[in-house]
């Protein structure tokens, strides 16, 4: 029924000896997939810990290699691109990619930006016409959806919330999801993980039944499109 990519970008495990270091968005994450796979079947699951395991940052060389013709690379700029292109072969194939990640000094981790500037690539996920106008890039890709799960200290974040203006994980992993070909997103938060107070329980907790409500939602739109295909 799906191919999903799961991208966790924590720095932190979602176990760890003392559990007050956990990882809040991998284990919400962790939730969800869990979820997903007692109500719907999974013909490919890639997941990749970026938090842990972050791509390389990309160079002047990795530049050079991405502008250079194919059929003239050298050898050596095919491997600085070779991440890359397993990266984005990893997007193209899925139809569906949650990203959970933890909300780093109001922004995303360096880790998660590291796998973005991986995959939005001239020729690869987006293309550039100046015919367009103002708008040359045109996105490649298309019919995805994304999950995105977040986890923050503060609160307020959302739309008219009283740090709204401080948001710049959301806002900015919906800029980017275009050139991962999405068309839908759904958004799962935990906050006031600084607090610690009885408001944090009630968020994480949260989170958790929304991800799980989300599979469900998920899974009672699957069967009713195989219903109206084969009446």
């Amino acid at each position: 029924m799906s191919k999903i990519l799961h991208i966790d970008a924590s720095v932190r495990a979602a176990i760890n000896p003392n559990p007050n270091h956990n990882s809040i968005s991998k284990n919400i994450a962790s939730r969800l997939i869990s979820s997903w796979k007692k109500q719907l079947s999974i013909d490919e699951y890639i997941y990749r810990d970026v938090g842990m395991n972050p791509p390389p940052f990309i160079t002047q060389d990795w530049i050079d290699a991405v502008f250079t013709p194919e059929n003239k690379r050298t050898q050596a700029q095919c491997d600085v691109l070779s991440i890359s292109d397993q990266l984005i072969a990893e997007v193209s194939s899925s139809d569906i990619i949650l990203i959970s990640s933890p909300m780093y000094n109001y922004g995303m981790p360096a880790q998660l930006k590291a796998w973005f500037d991986q995959i939005i690539r001239i020729n690869k996920t987006f293309d550039f016409d100046l015919a367009r106008g103002d708008f040359p890039l045109q996105p490649l890709l298309s019919g995805k959806i994304l999950i995105i799960i977040t986890s923050s200290g503060e609160f307020g974040f959302e739309k008219d919330g009283i740090r709204h203006n401080m948001n710049h994980l959301v806002p900015h992993l919906r800029t980017l999801s275009k050139y991962l070909g999405v068309e839908k997103i759904y958004e799962i938060a935990s906050e006031y993980q600084e607090f610690g107070d009885e408001r944090h329980i009630k968020s994480l907790e949260n989170a958790f039944q929304k991800a799980e409500k989300l599979v469900a939602e998920l899974s009672a739109s699957y069967t009713e499109n195989q219903y109206n295909m084969n009446p």
